[in-house]
């Protein structure tokens, strides 16, 4: 016979008897200690399940009627909150008819230009019985505006509205480079929106401190927690000088404030991370900013386990990885995240299918029902192992934060390239260790002999490919409602945000104005860029890497080979490294450019969101030996074959290009027949040997 569970928020079941009163030998009756998520509920003395967290799964691709789709679909499976992906147009504030949208639009998430794409995209959804996290930083302001909108015409209440905006731009300046706006003007939007949220969607979790991609951007764990808690306090900071908020009101402000962590395959160490976490939050809640109240410290946080980690070789080991990774944030009741995405399988190879996406859902799903990790204490009170390595994480964090405080804060931190040259530091460290075999991956670069995988089938049909039509669909559908519109109230909504802007008024309830009216999501970026002006990012280069350099017996033998190549050009080779289109993640395109440097090669790196028409006069202007592109949003079939075409045109048709990024066989296949001279994935991890085949490329143009 079942039991009745009654669920920390107050919800009651009948649970099967097998999992209903499962207690650890010696367990004490009654609360548990320490859980930062609330009490286990308790009924009649016996500790029961604790609720199990949010279940999402990033998510959005081609259009908004597709994404919708795609949500309802996943719902149905017992997925309980969404987590949208917006395209990189919509990220960096563009509508898809911009030129800088050429090639991008619907594939690395869906494009929301206006209302009307905002309300197909949760037709059918009611909002105000949802929890949504959406993926937006630059123009966050503007995507809350339009989801706020949407939940009104719906006939919801804002007020009952739950989810997230990540609207972490510091980050973005680090790793992701989706931010619109300088740092300035950037964290008085993050402000507005948080000052707006406490106010008036009192549910909403108007920033996730995001150290996700700190750690994708080769952070440590020592890292990832002192340059999140650095944000956290310039946010802090940006919202209590902004006067948006009261002193009474500061509490229920950092009440809200929530975290987005990454979790490595190195999960003993991610769970100490957590905790440690924790502990510093509640110390600089307590002593900073005078918080009293214990459960508005609470570390609130949500996770994506790795996805730097997943290998395009042998892809069916990233299964294995992804759980042992959720254990990371699971399996320490007192440090669970609140809401949990796992990225598929098949990552490393391109866009998953909503069969890999359920896969993903069904880890996650088995944790929490099959196994027993929500029905305990904390298993890890008590352990000196553990304590030990969080006070090691602890202390670590603690000191490079305070290097951070020294310099001004986390943002002038940013705008020296301080901290961009720390995490490229990081990372060349963590690359080398695997191309020498002093970090092992399975299948990568150790246990390399495998059977062929039935999971994977040649032609691309292991992913999900964006049809090309989708953009012109877009576009088309873009300029009818353009059509549509009253003009006169598109011009006084976008007046009343230039208003707003200039005079340091919120802009969030103009936000909300100007989406009612039709205002597009390029025209609200643009008014504000003609306000705040653009920015571009430090690219970290100047860490030039020396840290590590010669560690490796190799590269003496590749700075020997780019030597002889050089004297036989007459000249050091000349390498352009660049990254058309708006994909901002230069992790990739960076290592290369500091290995070429550390080789012996001469380097032309920009930085992001670079034209084709750009990088094909620098190479002209320069007169490179060798273009290297790295492309990862998968708009590779549009902007590389443009490149080559402005190299033919300007006549640079003899220089090679070398093309890097998730690029599947078939594809990669195609831009060699057009001219592409190498084509590198994943796969191709030995970034010096990627180093010594550019300089074969380059030697063998000479010869």
């Amino acid at each position: 016979m079942g039991r009745v569970v009654a669920w920390a928020d107050g919800r009651r079941s009948r649970t099967p008897g097998l999992i209903g009163n499962r207690r650890a030998p010696g367990q004490t009756r009654g609360r548990p200690r320490d859980s930062r998520l609330g009490p286990l509920a308790v009924i009649n003395g016996d500790v029961k399940r604790e609720k199990p967290w949010v279940m999402r799964t990033y998510s959005g691709h081609s259009s908004a009627r597709a994404s919708n789709e795609l949500y309802r679909l996943n719902l149905s499976k017992g997925q309980t909150g969404l987590s949208v992906a917006f395209d990189l147009p919509t990220q960096t504030g563009y509508d898809s008819d911009h030129p800088l949208a050429a090639g991008e639009v619907g594939k690395v998430g869906v494009p929301i230009g206006h209302l009307g794409d905002m309300e197909a995209l949760f037709a059918g959804i009611p909002l105000g019985e949802m929890n949504t996290s959406m993926t937006i930083n630059g123009p966050a302001a503007w995507l809350l505006a339009l989801y706020v909108a949407t939940a009104e015409r719906q006939g919801a209440d804002p007020r009952v509205l739950q989810g997230t905006t990540q609207n972490d731009i510091v980050k973005e300046y680090l790793s992701r480079g989706t931010y619109i706006f300088p740092p300035g003007p950037s964290m008085r939007l993050t402000a507005d929106v948080i000052g707006y949220t406490v106010k008036h969607v009192p549910k909403w979790n108007p920033i996730n401190i995001c150290s996700y991609h700190l750690q994708e951007a080769g952070a440590t764990p020592v890292q990832e927690v002192a340059y999140a808690l650095a944000t956290a306090i310039a946010v802090l900071d940006t919202v209590r000088d902004s006067g948006d908020v009261s002193e009474a009101e500061l509490s229920d402000t950092v009440a809200r404030i929530s975290f987005f962590l990454n979790a490595g395959i190195r999960f003993i160490e991610e769970i100490c991370k957590t905790r440690a976490f924790g502990r510093l939050w509640d110390e600089i809640t307590r002593e900073r900013y005078g918080v009293t109240d214990p459960k508005a410290r609470r570390f609130r946080y949500g996770v994506q386990v790795n996805s730097l980690g997943l290998t395009e070789a042998q892809p069916e080991n990233n299964v294995p990885r992804i759980v042992l990774e959720a254990l990371g944030v699971t399996l320490s009741q007192s440090a669970r995240c609140r809401a949990l995405q796992l990225p598929a399988w098949n990552e490393a190879l391109g866009l998953p299918r909503p069969w890999d996406q359920q896969w993903s859902l069904r880890i996650q799903q088995i944790l929490a029902f099959e196994t027993d990790i929500l029905d305990y204490e904390d298993i890890f009170d008590g352990s000196r192992v553990i304590e030990a390595k969080v006070a090691e994480i602890e202390g670590a964090a603690r000191k490079e934060l305070d290097e951070v405080l020294a310099q001004g804060g986390i943002v002038p931190a940013v705008e020296s390239g301080w901290v961009k040259q720390r995490l490229v530091r990081s990372q060349f460290e963590r690359l080398r260790r695997i191309e020498t075999g002093e970090q092992t991956v399975v299948g990568l670069n150790k246990f390399t002999e495998t059977a062929e995988s039935p999971l994977v089938v040649s032609g691309g049909a292991a992913i999900l490919k964006v049809d090309p039509s989708v953009e012109r669909q877009q576009i088309e559908s873009l300029k009818a409602f353009r059509a549509s519109r009253n003009a006169s109230e598109v011009e006084a909504a976008l007046r009343g945000l230039r208003d707003a802007a200039t005079s340091g008024t919120n802009v969030m309830p103009t936000s909300i104005r100007c989406a009612h009216a039709g205002v597009t999501t390029g025209e609200w970026a643009e008014t504000l860029r003609a306000i705040f002006g653009a920015y571009r990012a430090p690219t970290g280069i100047g860490a030039s890497g020396q840290a590590g350099a010669g560690s490796d017996p190799r590269l003496d033998e590749v700075r020997a080979r780019v030597r002889d190549t050089a004297g036989r050009i007459g000249h050091p080779i000349k390498v352009l490294i660049g990254k058309p289109g708006l994909d901002g993640h230069s992790n990739g395109a960076e290592q290369i450019a500091l290995a070429c440097a550390n080789a012996g090669m001469e380097v032309i790196y920009g930085g992001i969101r670079l034209t084709p028409a750009e990088i094909v006069a620098t190479a002209c202007d320069e007169s490179v030996d060798l273009v290297g592109l790295s492309i990862l949003s998968g708009s590779h079939l549009t902007l590389v074959p443009e490149v080559l075409r402005g190299l033919r045109k300007g006549g640079g048709e003899e220089i090679p290009v070398v093309v890097g990024g998730i690029v599947p066989d078939d594809d990669a296949d195609r831009l060699r027949s057009e001219g592409v001279a190498r084509v590198y994935t994943p796969k191709d991890y030995d970034i010096l040997g990627i180093v010594a085949d550019m300089a074969e490329v380059a030697a063998r143009r000479a010869a």
